[in-house]
């Protein structure tokens, strides 16, 4: 079986509470397999994964600044050289998936029509699309960053504000292995889709800015 890319390893390591060491350092890997490259921060620890140096890196970094590689001057610098704009800021979030549904709220869809789902199949492979059976709602999972396994959802305007998040994510978890994990990205404004996901079980990470590719 071949090896997973190391930063993948590293991102399902934290996932587990096994966080990089908080040393300062900024570590350099080849671009993963996907559709994108990053630069993901943890706990004063930095891990770039992209078509660039380490040489190049440590030229552009101030080695004092422990927020130097999600600094906006590197990433615009990093986006150029990539030939790819920067993405936003993301927190990543993670949690290991559960036993059951807890009342069989997902249903697999066909391909639907919606914003959510394109940006998905820009981002991610193998997607899989789910819905609500009144179809006020869909969450998507499919394989994003080094291939780790990804969700993300969508409810309608109207169907907010009643703790629908909170089920549609816990139901989610049910469909992924429990020795397994899933991640999420969330905009660090986005106070709402943060409540849902923590409320869901899910714990952050650390944060990332992705350089779609492909």
């Amino acid at each position: 079986m071949e090896e997973p890319h190391p930063l993948r390893t590293i991102l399902e390591s934290a996932a587990r509470g096994r966080f990089p060491e908080a040393d300062g350092s900024v570590h350099v890997f080849p671009s993963p397999p996907g559709k994108s490259q990053a630069v993901c921060g943890f706990t004063a620890h930095h891990v770039i994964s992209a078509n660039v140096s380490h040489e190049e890196v440590l030229q552009r970094i101030d080695p004092s600044d422990l927020g130097a590689a999600l600094n906006p001057t590197f990433v615009t610098w990093l986006g150029r050289r990539l030939e790819a704009a920067p993405g936003s800021l993301d927190v990543v979030l993670a949690a290991s998936g559960l036993p059951d549904s807890p009342d069989g709220l997902l249903r697999e869809s066909l391909p639907v029509e919606h914003a959510r789902v394109s940006r998905a199949d820009r981002y991610r492979e193998q997607v899989t699309v789910y819905t609500t059976v009144n179809g006020e709602a869909v969450v998507v999972l499919g394989r994003g960053l080094a291939g780790r396994r990804e969700v993300s959802l969508e409810i309608d305007e109207a169907a907010r504000g009643r703790g629908l998040g909170r089920r549609l994510l816990l139901g989610a978890r049910s469909l992924i292995p429990e020795d397994d994990v899933v991640f999420a990205q969330v905009a660090p404004g986005n106070a709402a889709s943060l409540r849902a996901f923590l409320a869901a079980g899910f714990r952050p990470i650390g944060s990332e800015v992705l350089f779609l590719t492909s």
